[in-house]
């Protein structure tokens, strides 16, 4: 755990593939907000409230693929789209989009006089 890290820090600046948590001290929610969606990767985020409007709101309102109330944001089912945005991957896992990946769509036509 890293404690009063600065959003300019690299460890917030790129993605981290290890047990990492950093905190990182704001002041009013759209501050918070603000410095998560400046970031160039968006793949999941926790929200930890007791708060449901709260919850709804920050769905709304991050750049991520998937917001997880009152989880780690590595919580995923398989039956559910699971990716991120901008710079945090391509497309979306699950079965049904395994499915549409390995699947070639053609299109047939025919005039019948």
């Amino acid at each position: 755990m890293l404690l009063d890290t600065l959003p300019d820090m690299n460890v917030n600046c790129e993605e981290v593939f290890g047990p990492l948590v950093t905190v990182t001290p704001y002041r009013r929610l759209e501050e918070a907000v603000a410095m998560l969606n400046a970031s160039p990767y968006g793949l999941q985020a926790g929200v930890f409230t007791f708060d449901a409007r709260t919850l709804f709101r920050l769905h709304a309102e991050l750049d991520v693929g998937a917001v997880n109330g009152n989880d780690i944001p590595g919580y995923r089912l398989d039956h559910l789209p699971y990716g991120g945005v901008k710079s945090s991957g391509l497309g979306r896992e699950g079965v049904r989009y395994a499915s549409e990946a390995m699947t070639e769509l053609r299109v047939l036509t025919l005039k019948l006089d």
